[in-house]
């Protein structure tokens, strides 16, 4: 939702992402550490397919495992019944960018999905009219829309956006969201926003990663709709020493030789399951 980390630079990367046969992960490709992908448990792939197709991405199948592009992220399907959609985990909902926020949102309706803009936007500072929220004085529009197994979703409207749709944040939610964002400062080297406003936030390239304060402890994401986030790191070896100097224990360290990629996970202290790749920055 924080337009200014978003800006016209980003927007041209994300639009060289989209129009080439480059990998989707552009702001990976000079980043120690990116944002690489959404890991969702869903009850009918195809059904999702479409939602996320609705939206912009493509679908494709690599090593039997199925997949939604976006500039800068993967969304990965895994056919499994959630425990529960986002809406009180640790993962709120995934947010998308795109130029034009009337267009998407007619689009959405029109799929026969439920906007949620009125439930989501917290009021104030948003006033909601006609499925889309603003706020006085700033320039500044979004929509909330609820997709298969209660996967809410948050759509954006950057204006300077070159993409017709692409990656903008996920949304994190916990009892301390200030740190929530030191913690993924710290880990991940996210550069912290500047603070005030509804949320906390930081930033690594292609993304902004937002911090909610919940009015209660959250719920883990394993098993729910979005079971795990995935960074894309450079040198994965390294950064796991980096994590166990730190007290952070990695987890079922292993390749994946069909997808060509090295994986392992952690754990936030909210419950958020984190998948940490390298070569992800390589599927196209």
């Amino acid at each position: 939702m924080n337009l200014k980390l978003m800006g016209s630079a980003v927007a041209l990367c994300l639009f060289a992402a989209a129009s080439s046969s480059q990998a989707q992960l552009l702001a990976a490709k000079d980043a120690p550490v990116a944002y690489g992908h959404h890991h969702l448990n869903v009850t009918d792939i195809p059904a999702s397919q479409k939602f996320f197709e609705t939206l912009g991405g493509t679908p494709f199948t690599l090593a039997g495992r199925q997949f939604v592009k976006f500039p800068n992220v993967l969304v990965m399907l895994r056919q499994q019944k959630p425990t529960a959609g986002t809406k009180g985990s640790s993962v709120d909902h995934l947010g998308f960018g795109v130029p034009d926020l009337r267009v998407m949102v007619d689009k959405i309706k029109a799929g026969g999905y439920r906007m949620v803009t009125k439930e989501e936007a917290p009021s104030p500072p948003w006033v909601a009219a006609d499925d889309i929220a603003t706020q006085a004085g700033r320039d500044v529009r979004i929509a909330f829309a609820m997709g298969p197994d209660d996967l809410k979703v948050e759509i954006v409207e950057v204006k300077t956006q070159a993409a017709p749709v692409a990656l903008h944040h996920v949304h994190f939610a916990g009892p301390d969201n200030k740190a929530m964002q030191e913690w993924y400062v710290k880990v991940f080297g996210a550069k912290p926003g500047n603070p005030g406003g509804t949320f906390q936030s930081a930033t690594l390239p292609g993304v902004s990663l937002n911090f909610n304060q919940a009015p209660a402890a959250v719920a883990g994401t394993q098993g729910r709709a979005v079971d795990h986030v995935g960074f894309e790191i450079e040198n994965l070896p390294e950064f796991l020493k980096k994590l166990e100097a730190m007290g952070i224990k990695p987890a079922n360290v292993r390749d994946v030789p069909d997808l060509k990629t090295s994986i392992a996970f952690i754990t936030d202290p909210w419950g958020t399951y984190i998948e940490l790749t390298e070569g992800f920055d390589k599927i196209q």
